[in-house]
C-alpha cells in the first residue's frame, strides 16, 4: 500500500511540472490554429455542398414569373331578336350545363311556329292531292289513247268501204245505167219506127187496129223504159256524188281520228307535267318542314341556357331589355377546366419537351401545385399579338422573345384552392 502511494505522488509531481511547461508555451494564432483550420474545412465543405446542391437543383429547371392561369371563357349571346322577359342568374353565380340563364319573350316566335305548322299541313295536303292526280291522269291518258287508236282504225275502215263504194258507183253502176239507156233508147227508137210504119198501113187498112195499138203500146213502153233508165242513170250519177261525199267525209274522219291520236299521245306529257307538279309539291312540303324546324329552333332560342358548368360573370343583360341577334349577355367560366400559360424566353426552350414535370406557385394561396408540360405554342407572343412587329422597316433591335407554354395542372380539390383565369403564377419546368 505504501509503495503505491509513493509512486502516485511521484507521478503527480511530474505531471504538475509538465503542465507548467505546457502553459508556458504560446498557442498558434490565425490559420495555423487547428481549430480555425477545422472550422474553415467544415465551412468549405458545407459551402461546396450548398453550391453543388444549388447547381443540381437549378441545373434542370427553367422558371418564369411571366405566367398566368387560363381557361375557357364561354361568352353567352342571344341568337334571336326580342325583349328579355326574365333574367335567372346573378353575377358570379355557379351554374350548371343546361340551366336556363335568360328568357326572351316567346310570343312572336310561337306565332311563327303555329304559322309554319299550318303551312306544312297545307303543303302536305297539296302534295297528297298531286300524288292522287298522277295515276288518275295516267289512266285517263291510256284510255284516251286507246279510244283514239280505235277511232282511227274505224275511220280508216270506213274510208276503205267508202272508197270501194265510190269506185263501184263511179264505174260499174254508172256504166250499167248508161248501157241500159242505150239499150232502152234503141228499143224506143225501134218501137217509134214500127209505130210510124204501122200508121200508114192502118190508114190503108192493111193492118188491124189491134196490131197498131200493140205497136203503139210497145212504143210507149220502150219510151217509158228509156225514161226509167234515164232516171236510173241520173240516180247512179247522184249515187256517185253521194259516195264521193261519203268518201270525203270518211277521209275527214280519218284525219280527225289521226288528230285525236296525236292529241292522245300529246296528253302523255300530262303525266310528266303531273309528276313534275307532284315533285314540286313534295319540295314545298320539305321547304315547309324546314321552315317549321327553323321556327322550332327560334322558339327554343328564347331560352338562353348555359353550355357548360361554371361561374356566370360579366352579366350585361336586364329584364325588359331589347336584345339583338348575336348580342353578348354574360360569360360563363368553367373553373374546373383551367391551365397555366407560361411565357418562357426562347433561350429557355432548348430542353423542354411535352410531358415534363412542372410546378406552379400561385401567389393567391402561397402554394405550389404540380402539373406537366402539355405543349409549346407554334409562334412567339409578339407574332400572335394584335400588332406584330415589322422588322423590315429598318428599326430592328434584337430582343429575346417569349413563347407561350401550356402547363396542365394535376387535379386540385376545390376545398384546397380555386384557380381563376388571369391569376399571376410562377411556373417551373423540370427539363431532365
Amino acid at each position: 500500500m505504501s509503495v503505491e502511494i509513493e509512486v502516485g505522488l511521484e507521478n503527480a509531481a511530474r505531471v504538475k511540472g509538465a503542465a507548467q511547461e505546457i502553459f508556458l508555451e504560446e498557442p498558434p494564432k490565425g490559420l495555423k490554429n487547428p481549430k480555425v483550420q477545422r472550422l474553415l474545412g467544415v465551412g468549405g465543405l458545407l459551402l461546396l455542398a450548398v453550391v453543388i446542391g444549388l447547381f443540381v437543383y437549378y441545373h434542370n429547371r427553367e422558371s418564369t414569373d411571366d405566367a398566368q392561369v387560363d381557361g375557357h371563357i364561354t361568352p353567352i349571346a342571344s341568337k334571336i331578336y326580342g325583349r328579355v322577359a326574365e333574367v335567372l342568374v346573378n353575377d358570379n353565380e355557379q351554374v350548371k350545363a343546361g340551366q336556363v340563364l335568360v328568357r326572351i319573350d316567346p310570343r312572336d316566335y310561337q306565332a311563327s311556329l303555329d304559322q309554319a305548322k299550318a303551312q306544312l299541313a297545307l303543303a302536305e295536303s297539296e302534295a297528297a292531292s298531286a300524288g292522287v292526280d298522277i295515276p288518275r291522269t295516267r289512266e285517263n291518258v291510256a284510255s284516251g289513247t286507246s279510244s283514239a287508236d280505235a277511232q282511227l282504225a274505224g275511220a280508216v275502215a270506213d274510208l276503205a268501204r267508202a272508197q270501194v263504194t265510190y269506185d263501184q258507183a263511179r264505174t260499174s253502176d254508172l256504166a250499167w245505167a248508161q248501157a241500159n239507156i242505150e239499150k232502152s233508147r234503141a228499143n224506143a227508137e225501134l218501137a217509134q219506127a214500127d209505130l210510124a210504119r204501122y200508121k200508114p198501113l192502118l190508114d190503108k187498112g192493111e193492118i188491124s187496129k189491134q196490131q197498131y195499138d200493140a205497136a203503139k203500146a210497145n212504143a210507149d213502153a220502150t219510151a217509158s223504159a228509156l225514161k226509167a233508165d234515164q232516171e236510173k242513170l241520173a240516180q247512179a250519177q247522184r249515187a256517185v256524188e253521194i259516195t264521193k261525199a261519203q268518201l270525203l267525209a270518211s277521209g275527214a274522219r280519218v284525219e280527225q281520228a289521226k288528230a285525236g291520236v296525236s292529241a292522245a299521245h300529246a296528253d302523255v306529257r300530262q303525266i310528266s307535267m303531273r309528276t313534275s307538279d307532284a315533285q314540286g309539291k313534295i319540295a314545298k312540303v320539305q321547304q315547309a318542314r324546314a321552315a317549321l324546324e327553323a321556327a322550332e329552333l327560334n322558339l327554343g332560342y328564347t331560352q338562353v341556357v348555359a353550355p357548360v358548368d361554371g361561374v356566370a360573370t360579366h352579366k350585361q343583360v336586364e329584364t325588359g331589355q331589347i336584345v339583338q341577334q348575336g348580342q353578348g349577355l354574360l360569360v360563363v367560366v368553367p373553373l374546373q377546366d383551367v391551365w397555366v400559360t407560361a411565357n418562357f424566353k426562347e433561350t429557355q426552350l432548348r430542353k423542354m419537351r411535352a410531358g415534363q414535370k412542372a410546378y406552379v406557385h400561385v401567389d393567391t394561396y402561397g402554394q405550389t401545385f404540380p402539373g406537366h408540360l402539355d405543349s409549346i405554342a407554334g409562334a412567339t407572343g409578339a407574332v400572335l399579338s394584335l400588332l406584330p412587329p415589322e422588322n423590315a422597316t429598318g428599326n430592328y433591335v434584337k430582343v429575346v422573345q417569349r413563347i407561350p407554354v401550356k402547363i396542365v395542372l394535376d387535379p386540385i380539390p376545390s376545398g384546397k384552392a380555386i384557380l381563376r383565369p388571369g391569376m399571376n403564377v410562377d411556373a417551373t419546368i423540370i427539363t431532365q
